[in-house]
């Protein structure tokens, strides 16, 4: 399976509210329940209406349209970085998924993963 790395540095906000600005992004990740609003973005794309910011994340994306019968992606990456104290956060599309981890723990993710037989290739979009 292909892993593609992403060239931007993300960060993970609780934001107050959902301007139509934040879809003009190349990449733009919102959830929002009762009891928050939160945004994944590029860190040069951070709103000005944000409650909270944590930034310093990187990201890669499993490559391909997954198909929903597909058991255990996540739960397989998550094991093998748990394993070497890499912690994540995961995001879904309809097509994929997405990990982000901590910027000085991305390197050292890609290898394992590597080293665990998957194929890496860095996308720059």
């Amino acid at each position: 399976m292909k892993i593609q790395a992403l060239k931007y540095d993300f960060a993970i906000c609780k934001i107050k509210s959902i301007t139509t600005n934040l879809l003009n992004n190349k990449f733009c990740f919102i959830g929002k329940t009762d009891e928050e609003i939160s945004l994944v973005c590029p860190i040069d794309a951070i709103p000005n209406n944000i409650d909270t910011v944590n930034s310093g994340w990187k990201a890669f994306r499993i490559s391909g349209e997954l198909d929903f019968s597909l058991i255990g992606i996540i739960a397989e990456i998550s094991a093998l970085l748990a394993q070497n104290d890499i912690s994540i956060f995961a995001v879904s599309t309809f097509n994929t998924d997405y990990i982000l981890v901590k910027c000085e723990k991305f390197n050292l993710a890609l290898s394992v993963l590597e080293s665990a037989g998957y194929e890496i290739e860095y996308k720059f979009v």
